[in-house]
């Protein structure tokens, strides 16, 4: 995620905003941040989904297929083991 402190940044452009106090630099500034923030943010969410296994009641692993192919490329799982 992002720093502690670039969050903090964040949230003070946006009240800076809300209240109708941002200058042009503060503005191009909060853009960078939040561009930032999100990529991060999505990069861990993407880490989050592909490390999930879905398993059946029974306890059978019922992982999609194509899932089960990017945790197999990345070595997650030990699917680098499944089928050799």
């Amino acid at each position: 995620m992002l720093a502690k402190e670039k969050l903090e940044r964040l949230s003070q452009l946006a009240q800076l905003k809300k209240e109708g106090k941002l200058t042009k630099e503060e503005e191009i500034e909060q853009a960078e941040l939040r561009k930032e923030y999100l990529s991060k943010f999505r990069q861990s969410m993407r880490n989050h989904i592909e490390g999930i296994k879905v398993v059946d009641k029974e306890g059978r692993d019922i992982t999609p297929k194509k899932l089960k192919a990017v945790q197999k490329e990345k070595g997650i799982h030990q699917r680098h083991l499944e089928g050799k």
